[in-house]
């Protein structure tokens, strides 16, 4: 059954909202609360959703252009000077096209930049595979010092941004532009490095499904279709990195494990559970996630089912997982 912490709507009718509003949100409250907060903005504002901040705080703001790698260094130059910057952008340019800044200035240097990547996935949809975002994770997960997060939802992701915010470190922080359940509250728990539990049946689970972003949805929606079938377990994964060793802890208990994320496998959140449990304790595992492709136009839900991800690939995946185990 769905955790009591997480909004109990979220079957029947629930709110919709965009990650990119939650980061919205959150930078106003930061802009209020910390004077040192400023942005540096790739020319998106409006997309990526610091123009309330832009217009609220605009000797806080700092416009770069359309030069993401620009925007690193001088977010980088800002750190080193005791002010905490987001800069923002598209995943697919920022990290995409930034990646050796950001890893030059802000991760070798250890200084607080918080790296915002919107439009992050295919739920972009129609604007294809130069815009979708597949990638990014993998970028960011690879640099030392940098923390990796995920959110599920706007809620979340309003929560994280506030948590990066104090992080003394480099922090990326992927979002999507589409509306998606919100399936988090006020009162769900959220601490940097800390997975938490979204879905558990009434008995021991057979089956641990670790997932993030707004799939997150989804996978909820296949735990319910077979909660009398296999005992399931549903993980919200919002830190990628470091990413939480409880982790080996919820594979022991179940024996068998699905992965669900909006990001190529390879180099994301399947990859870095397969690693830690390769080490700790392997067990079966099933990887729902985009596998070794780019993206391509479409309308979001079109593409979740062309590249496995829909609700009914994560039940194939679930009683795939359970087969495996040794009897």
């Amino acid at each position: 059954m769905l955790h009591a912490t997480f909004s109990q709507d979220v079957f029947e009718k629930p709110d919709m909202s965009a990650t990119r509003d939650g980061f919205g949100k959150a930078l106003l409250e930061l802009g209020e609360s910390n004077k040192d907060v400023v942005v540096v903005c790739a020319d998106l504002a409006e997309s990526t959703r610091v123009l309330a901040f832009k217009e609220k705080y605009p000797e806080r703001y700092v416009e770069a252009g359309v030069a993401e790698q620009n925007m690193a260094t001088v977010a980088s130059g800002l750190a080193n000077y005791g002010k905490v910057p987001f800069i923002t952008s598209y995943a697919a340019f920022s990290p995409g096209r930034n990646n050796e800044q950001i890893r030059t200035t802000i991760s070798l240097n250890y200084v607080p930049v918080k790296i915002v990547g919107a439009h992050a996935g295919i739920s972009v949809g129609p604007d294809g595979a130069t815009h979708q975002a597949l990638e990014d994770m993998a970028l960011m997960r690879v640099q030392p010092n940098m923390l990796v997060l995920s959110p599920c939802d706007s809620e979340e992701a309003r929560k994280a941004t506030l948590a990066a915010a104090t992080h003394p470190g480099p922090v990326y922080i992927r979002l999507t532009r589409e509306k998606s359940p919100v399936m988090t509250a006020t009162e769900t728990p959220f601490t940097l490095g800390a997975a938490n539990v979204a879905w558990e049946s009434d008995h021991a689970p057979e089956v641990v499904v670790f997932a993030t972003g707004p799939l997150l949805y989804h996978a909820l929606l296949a735990a319910k279709e077979l909660e009398h079938a296999v005992a399931t377990m549903v993980v919200n994964v919002h830190t990628i990195k470091p990413l939480d060793r409880a982790v080996i802890d919820f594979a022991k208990q179940a024996g068998a494990v699905v992965t669900v994320e909006e990001h190529q496998v390879a180099g994301g959140l399947g990859s870095a559970v397969a690693e830690l449990l390769a080490q700790e304790h392997p067990v079966p595992i099933e990887f729902i996630g985009v596998k070794d492709q780019f993206g391509q136009s479409g309308e979001p839900s079109e593409l979740y089912e062309h590249y496995g991800m829909a609700p009914k690939h994560i039940v194939e995946a679930i009683k795939k997982a359970e087969s495996r185990k040794v009897k």
